[in-house]
Parts: structure tokens; sequence; C-alpha cells
């Protein structure tokens, strides 16, 4: 690149290769990159698991199944708390970051728990258990999404970013109405996880419409893997690299939750009693 017939130029050539070496290494390692948002996803993802592990405990143990309603809660509340912060400034999810996923993974982890107690009481075994159920969905569904977005097949275009953010809305609405009803004792049909128990079409409707939602959790994937190529591209700050592993966690979450009440109709459906 510094080759010249200047021999000034050609005299001087390594300095100019240190110097321009070290300043384009330092650019690099500034910028966010794959490698950087597979970690920080990592990270976040052990957290929330570690914190999953914990409510799942405290409810095994005994513990109220209140306590679920109060980690949703408080999981809702972090949750858009940082969605407001960050949509002002996303270098603050380096710290917001790893407070939701330890939320997020109390609450995943207590649901987790309280649906496998529901199940002992019915005396209906989930083969491996809900959470290895529920993982295994995630886990296929990432996989799937990544490949579908690899080859193209799924691209997050203007027309599909706002179809999504129209049906989460939607589903977004229907839990604000759902959650609180069913603190109080009040269900909504075939959105509550106790229309699974119920006669006639009603588990099956349940069930298409609990797809439904994770069918459209599973879109944001499509999105995020968008959202990063994108910063990736444009050579975005670092900090970037946890505002994007932060996206990823929450449509897991998603995912996730969704996931888990699948597995749980699904076992209500066909599980093996005991």
């Amino acid at each position: 690149m510094w080759q010249s017939s200047n021999p000034v130029l050609n005299n001087n050539s390594s300095a100019f290769d240190e110097y321009y070496g070290k300043k384009m290494y330092a650019e690099q390692a500034n910028v966010t990159t794959v490698q950087g948002v597979v970690n920080k996803t990592a990270i976040l993802i052990s957290i929330a698991v570690a914190a999953g592990a914990g409510g799942y405990w405290l409810i095994s143990t005994g513990t109220s199944t209140s306590f679920v309603w109060i980690s949703c809660l408080a999981s809702m509340g972090i949750c858009f708390g940082a969605y407001m912060v960050l949509r002002g400034n996303p270098a603050h999810a380096r710290w917001l970051a790893p407070i939701y996923a330890v939320a997020e993974g109390v609450f995943l982890g207590a649901l987790t728990a309280a649906l496998d107690r529901m199940l002992e009481g019915m005396a209906i075994a989930a083969t491996g258990g809900l959470a290895l159920q529920a993982l295994i969905i995630t886990i296929s569904i990432m996989g799937s999404m990544l490949a579908l977005y690899s080859m193209r097949i799924l691209r997050p275009t203007r027309r599909f970013v706002a179809t999504v953010s129209v049906l989460s809305l939607g589903i977004g609405i229907t839990y604000l109405i759902s959650w609180p009803l069913a603190m109080f004792g009040m269900q909504l049909p075939f959105i509550s996880l106790t229309s699974a128990v119920g006669e006639g079409w009603m588990p099956m409707i349940g069930l298409g419409i609990n797809v439904l939602f994770l069918g459209v959790a599973s879109m944001w994937l499509i999105i995020d893997f968008g959202m990063i190529e994108e910063k990736v591209a444009a050579g975005a700050p670092k900090q970037m690299e946890w505002y994007c592993g932060f996206a990823l966690l929450v449509s897991l979450a998603w995912i996730y939750y969704e996931s888990v009440k699948l597995a749980f109709r699904l076992a209500l459906l066909v599980g093996n009693r005991d």
C-alpha cells in the first residue's frame, strides 16, 4: 500500500505501516462486531438462566405462586422502563440489559416451576420437564430463524416490520388485559392457561392461539438479525453490542414464555398420566 518511488517514503514505510496499522486496529476494536454481539448475548443469557434457576427453586421449595405475579409485574416494569431509557440512549444497555436479564429470568423460572407443580397436582408427566421442552423449542426456533435469514428467505422489510409490530401490539394489549384479570381470579377465554383444562374445542383453540403468538414472537428474531447486520455494517460504537444483545434477549424471553405455555398445553392434551 505504501510502496513508492520516493526514497523518503520507502525508508519510512515501516513507520507508516506501524502508525496506520495501529490506528486501523484501534478503530476496528471500538466498533460493533458480530462476535461481540454473540459474546454479549451469551453473557445475558447466562445471567437469565442463572436467575431462572433461582426462580424455579423458590417455587419448588414451597414459595407462594403469587411470587410468579410479582416477578411478572417486575419484569414488565423493567422491560418497559428499559425500552423508554434505551430509545433515547442505547448506550445504557450496558447496565440495563443485565438487570432485565435477572428480572426476566426469575419470572420465567418461577412460571415454569408453577406450571410443573400444576401438572404434578394433576398427575400428568411432561417428558423431561417443561423447562427442557421449552428450551428445545426456543433453540430450534432461533436456529431456524437464523437459517431463514441467512438464506434471505425472510428479510426485515418495511412491510414485514410493520406487520409484526402491529401483531405484537395486539398481543401486548391482550396480555395487559388478561394478566390483571387473572390476578383477581378472572380468566380470559382461550388466552388463559385454565382454558387448557377445559372441555370441547376450547383447549384446541387455545393451543392454536398459543402457536400464533409463538410465531409472531419468532418473527422478531428476523428483525433483530437485520438490526445487528445494519449496526455492524455501519461500524456502530462498541457499546451497541449490549443493545443488540438486549434486543435478542427480549425476543428469546418471549419465545421461551410462549414455548413453556405450549409445552404445558400439549402435556395436558397428550401427556402421560401417572
